[in-house]
């Protein structure tokens, strides 16, 4: 298996049965008479009869002799195989003429051969059945006879924008938990029908507009519409759980990076030329381009952007998942996430950062303290000309709060003594929260720093918000950092189970119960209390998440103030999108917001995440 590539481990799901990949590979005369088919298979059928018109092959578990095929793509690193295809198709545009034969082995025959594959037709879930992603359907256990080579490959199929459904998925069975396994194709209504029906298939999309960077995996993303949700860098933003951008679609190489390295491209890039191969599916983006011809990548011209310096009067707030920071990440790490909080954030008074792991980083000794990485990070800020930022935190208990196994990650407070002062309260630690209490007409924290109800079962493996209390000119605030849980778990877009469940946004959303609640309590002891939350909130602007944390006017989302094609601050599979977030409480009246875009949509990343500051006069 090549190290380059992100390792698959394939197997032929058949009922309980698995069956494993073997090949062996005869060369014959064409002319050599067939032998009658063993009891129990089927003779020759053609692809589109294996394909069927729903997702899953009406030849399922059975055995089937001299499927007939123009070899268009091989695949000799990861899940080695290489896909067949009838050049001859029928009339119906829901069956495919394309199928993956999986080999295991390095396959012994070539692009342009014409073979005849004996084998085993299965259904394959990548990453297995319980990650609720479709099926892809093979031939294992092949045996390949080529019959001729250096044929002519059927034409591919162009994938443009005019023949895209603008729906991304037909609806499945409640009953069913919502399976469209069962449902006939509609390859003229549905996207995710479309790409099904060419499952297998030669095909190929031209002068593509990149909408998710090149990543260590050798992969980008495109676009078939470049105008559906059109960002200001030209991405696709993730509008809503109805608009999932029908029009994305992944592109890899069949050719190993060690022949040819694969492009880097960022978000606004265009993949000129023609982009060719197999139409291929797995359970990191869904359905893929295996190029076997790749276009060349014409840049955009996308630069890091920088936010604007603050006014003396201006209180700015700024908040960085920093991506698992530890004493182990290389100084270049270090000095790339200094360097964007001195140039890019313009050195905010207040900086809320997340995904901070203790000082043995992914080692898992029970070590909690972070001040090793806190202190590398604040002498690296210093170094690119920055402020000798101070912090403040709580170190979590060992293996509480989820992220990374070891790494114990949690949010911290850096801020700029010259400009901000930090009010100590003591008596917050991991397990005892602050509370709200009104002294002199005005709300105070028992604790600060402290944490959020620690205590609560929506923290559960979570990291728990930070509150703190900050005095600038002479006017408090209060800034809750946040981490809310992850989306793990959760059906993906592009899966067999339609609509898709978000199983990890309960946790979410009882998290943003337990915040707006500590928010109201602000503000009942202090109606005009200026309170900001900010932080990975893991969550759509849109979501119920946000609705929650929202709930009762207790705050409102910055990025609603921004124009639609500028909120985003992560790009997933093609889609950008927000999941950091910064909410004001109402006395906020003006302020004035940035997502300052230095990372998600570029290959070059020091964290996957890009930052977002606020500024306003308390």
């Amino acid at each position: 298996m090549s190290a380059s590539v992100r390792p698959r481990r394939r197997s032929v799901a058949v009922g309980a049965l698995v069956v494993a990949g073997l090949c062996s590979v005869l060369l014959v005369d064409p002319s050599h008479a067939e032998e009658p088919a063993a009891p129990g298979t089927l003779a020759a059928p053609r692809i589109h009869d294996i394909q069927g018109d729903t997702r899953v092959s009406p030849y399922a578990g059975q055995q089937v002799t001299d499927v007939a095929g123009i070899v268009t793509g091989v695949r000799t690193y990861g899940s080695r195989g290489f896909w067949i295809q009838d050049p001859t198709p029928d009339a119906d545009p829901a069956t495919s003429e394309g199928v993956f034969v999986f080999t295991s082995s390095t396959p012994r025959v070539a692009v342009g051969d014409d073979v005849r594959v004996s084998g085993t037709v299965g259904e394959y879930y990548p990453g297995g059945v319980d990650t609720g992603v479709q099926s892809l359907t093979q031939i294992a256990r092949p045996t390949v006879t080529v019959v001729s080579s250096g044929n002519e490959l059927p034409a591919p199929v162009t994938l443009d924008a005019d023949d895209l459904p603008r729906r991304y998925a037909p609806t499945g069975d409640p009953a069913e938990g919502g399976n469209i396994e069962a449902l006939t194709l509609r390859p003229d209504r549905y996207a995710l029908d479309l790409f099904e029906s060419l499952e297998g298939m030669n095909v190929a999309v031209e002068d593509a507009a990149v909408v998710g960077p090149s990543t260590p995996y050798y992969e980008l993303w495109v676009t078939l519409d470049a105008e559906a949700n059109r960002t200001a860098n030209g991405g696709t933003r993730y509008a809503s759980y109805d608009d999932q951008n029908a029009g994305r679609l992944k592109v890899e190489s069949l050719v190993p990076v060690a022949q040819e390295p694969f492009p880097t491209a960022d978000v606004g890039d265009v993949l000129t030329g023609t982009t060719e191969g197999p139409l291929d599916f797995d359970e990191f983006g869904g359905y893929l381009v295996a190029a076997r011809e790749m276009g060349t990548v014409e840049s955009g011209g996308l630069e890091p952007e920088s936010t604007r310096p603050q006014r003396r009067d201006e209180l700015a707030i700024a908040t960085y998942n920093v991506e698992n920071l530890n004493p182990g990440n290389d100084q270049a790490k270090f000095d790339r996430l200094a360097e964007a909080v001195v140039s890019n954030l313009a050195a905010p008074d207040i900086l809320a950062i997340e995904e901070v792991q203790d000082n043995s980083g992914a080692t898992d000794d029970g070590t909690v303290a972070a001040d090793q990485t806190l202190q590398r990070f604040v002498d690296a800020i210093v170094a690119a000309g920055g402020p000798r930022y101070e912090w403040r935190g709580i170190d979590p208990v060992d293996g509480e709060d989820g992220g990374q196994p070891g790494g114990n990650i949690r949010t911290v407070f850096l801020f700029n003594p010259e400009r901000v002062d930090f009010v100590d309260r003591a008596g917050g630690d991991s397990t005892t929260g602050t509370e709200v209490v009104k002294r002199r007409g005005r709300a105070e924290l028992t604790a600060s720093p402290g944490r959020v109800d620690p205590g609560n079962w929506a923290w559960e493996d979570s990291r728990k918000p930070l509150a703190a209390e900050f005095s600038f000119r002479g006017e408090t605030v209060i800034v809750v950092a946040n981490h809310f849980a992850s989306k793990g778990g959760d059906q993906s877009l592009y899966g067999r189970f339609q609509p898709p469940a978000r199983s990890s946004e309960a946790q979410r959303i009882a998290q943003a119960r337990v915040v707006n609640s500590f928010v109201r309590d602000i503000r009942s002891a202090q109606r005009q209390a200026r309170v900001v939350v900010l932080g990975d909130i893991n969550d759509f602007e849109f979501s119920p998440t946000t609705r929650a944390l929202t709930a009762d006017g207790a705050l409102r989302s910055a990025v609603d103030s921004l124009p639609r094609d500028e909120r985003y601050t992560y790009v997933f599979q093609g889609n950008s999108q927000v999941l950091d977030q910064t909410l004001v409480s109402s006395s906020i009246r003006r302020f004035d917001y940035d997502i300052v875009h230095i990372n998600a949509e570029f290959a070059d990343q020091a964290s996957d995440h890009d930052p977002q500051v606020l500024r306003f006069q308390p």
